[in-house]
C-alpha cells in the first residue's frame, strides 16, 4: 500500500491545481506534492476544446508523473460546469424480513428507489446524497441497519448533470493518460476541505468563487440542503477592469490582485494608480477607488446570485454559521465585510482542516492553506474517504464502477 497515491485535481477555467497524497502503510494520508499550471480549453467549467484542454493536462501530470507513475491511476476530478441541476428525491420500500429487521439490502433498495427519477437522456446523475432515513414515520434516522420496521423511506438530493460535458472530461482525462477514481461536484469538495461538523450542523452556505463559475452548497442539521452554480467569478471581474480602465486583461488582473478592494468603503479618490508602470500601452491614470467601485459591482452581483438561490429554498438571512467564503476570488481584501452586507449574514474566509494530512514540509502546509487549493484538497480527502469505504487499495467502490456504466456510450 505504499505505493498508493491518490491526486485531487481541479479542474478549473484558469488554472489546474493538483494536490498529491501517499498512503502509507499505517494507513495515514501524507501530501507529497501541490500543483499548479494554466488551464486551457475551458470555459465557464465546461471544456469547449478538447485538444487544448488535453494539451493542458498532460503538462501537469507530466510533473505528476515525476512524483510517481501511479499518482494519476488513481485521480479525483471536480465537476463544475453551470449546467449542474439539483432535485429533492424519496424513495419508499416495504421492509423484506418477517421480523421486520433492515439490512443492509433494504437499505440499497430504498437508495435505488430514491434514484428512480425521470431525466433527459443527455443528462446523468453525478450524486445521490442520502439526507435522512424514516422508519415507520419516524425521520432523522442516519443509519437504519438493524432497527425494526414495516416502512423504509430514503430522503435524498439528487445531483445530476449534462451528460456530455462529463463524457468530454472524460475523454481529455483518459486521452492525457490518467485513471479516474471519481467524479465530485466542485463545492461538495470543497466543503470537505473547510466545513466542520460543528458548521453543517448548525446552518452553513459555502461560496466558491473560481474565475469562471462561483459554486455554493448550503447544509444544516448535518444535511446538504441544497447546491448550486452560477456562470460568473472573478474572471468577469478582470473583464470589467480591462474594459473599464481600457487596459489588457493581463494588466487588469495585476491591477485587480495588487490595488483592487470588495469595497469601496474608505478608500480614498486621491490615491492615484499609474498603469503606464503595470501596462505600457496604456495611455491614462485611474484611482484605487474606481478600481474597487468596479469590483464592488461584479462581487455584489455574484453574492446576489447566492442570496437568490438561499430565498428559493428559505434561508436567506437564517444561517447561524454564515457564509464561508473560498476559491481564488476569495482572496480580494474586503471581501468578507462585502459578504456580511450582501447576504446580511456572518461571513469569513474558509481555512482548510488539514488535521487528517500528514504534512511532511512547513512549505506544503502554508501552500495548502491557500484558498486556491480547497477544491483541490477537498477532493484528495474524497478520495481517502471513498478508498476506505470501499475497502479496497484502488478507490475504486462500486459507486464509482456505477457512475462510469453511464458515461459509456
Amino acid at each position: 500500500m505504499s505505493q498508493n497515491f491518490i491526486t485531487g485535481l481541479d479542474i478549473g477555467t484558469s488554472s489546474l491545481k493538483a494536490v498529491i497524497g501517499e498512503v502509507k502503510n499505517d494507513g495515514q494520508l501524507s501530501v507529497v506534492k501541490i500543483l499548479k499550471t494554466p488551464s486551457g480549453g475551458m470555459r465557464k467549467g465546461s471544456v469547449d476544446d478538447l485538444a487544448e484542454m488535453t494539451r493542458a493536462l498532460n503538462i501537469i501530470f507530466s510533473d505528476v508523473k515525476k512524483v510517481s507513475k501511479n499518482a494519476v491511476k488513481n485521480l479525483f476530478l471536480s465537476v463544475g460546469g453551470a449546467d449542474i441541476h439539483t432535485q429533492a428525491s424519496k424513495g419508499i420500500i416495504a421492509v423484506s424480513r418477517a421480523d421486520y429487521e433492515i439490512y443492509q439490502d433494504d437499505v440499497d433498495r430504498a437508495v435505488q428507489a430514491s434514484q428512480a427519477i425521470n431525466l433527459p437522456p443527455n443528462r446523468m446523475v453525478l450524486h445521490a446524497i442520502n439526507r435522512e432515513f424514516i422508519v415507520d414515520g419516524v425521520g432523522d434516522i442516519r443509519d437504519p441497519i438493524g432497527m425494526i420496521g414495516n416502512r423504509l423511506e430514503v430522503n435524498s438530493l439528487i445531483i445530476d448533470v449534462f451528460a456530455p460535458s462529463v463524457k468530454n472530461l472524460t475523454k481529455c482525462v483518459e486521452m492525457a493518460g490518467a485513471t479516474i477514481g471519481g467524479l465530485i461536484f466542485s463545492p461538495l469538495a470543497s466543503a470537505r476541505a473547510v466545513l466542520s461538523k460543528n458548521q453543517k450542523d448548525l446552518g452553513v452556505v459555502l461560496v466558491d468563487i473560481g474565475f469562471g463559475t462561483t459554486s455554493i452548497c448550503v447544509y444544516e442539521e448535518g444535511k446538504l440542503i441544497h447546491a448550486a452554480i452560477f456562470p460568473v467569478g472573478s474572471g468577469n471581474i478582470t473583464n470589467d477592469l480591462a474594459i473599464g480602465l481600457k487596459t489588457s486583461v493581463d494588466a487588469a488582473e495585476a491591477v485587480k490582485l495588487t490595488f483592487g478592494s470588495a469595497s469601496s468603503k474608505g478608500i480614498s479618490g486621491r490615491e492615484n494608480v499609474d498603469l503606464k508602470k503595470i501596462d505600457p500601452n496604456s495611455r491614462s491614470n485611474t484611482t484605487r477607488r474606481i478600481i474597487s467601485e468596479i469590483i464592488e459591482v461584479r462581487l455584489a452581483e455574484i453574492f446576489e446570485f447566492v442570496n437568490n438561490e438561499l430565498k428559493i429554498i428559505g434561508r436567506a438571512g437564517k444561517l447561524p454559521v454564515g457564509a464561508v467564503l473560498t476559491g481564488g476570488g476569495s482572496k480580494i481584501p474586503g471581501l468578507v465585510d462585502l459578504a456580511k452586507d450582501e447576504l446580511d449574514l456572518p461571513a469569513q474566509i474558509a481555512i482548510p482542516d488539514i488535521s487528517s494530512l500528514e504534512m511532511p514540509t512547513g512549505e506544503l502546509s502554508l501552500q495548502i492553506e491557500d484558498p486556491e487549493f480547497v477544491c483541490a484538497t477537498g477532493l484528495l480527502l474524497w478520495g481517502k474517504d471513498r478508498l476506505f469505504i470501499s475497502g479496497t487499495e484502488d478507490g475504486l467502490g462500486s459507486w464509482v464502477k456505477k457512475l462510469f456504466k453511464n458515461l459509456l456510450p
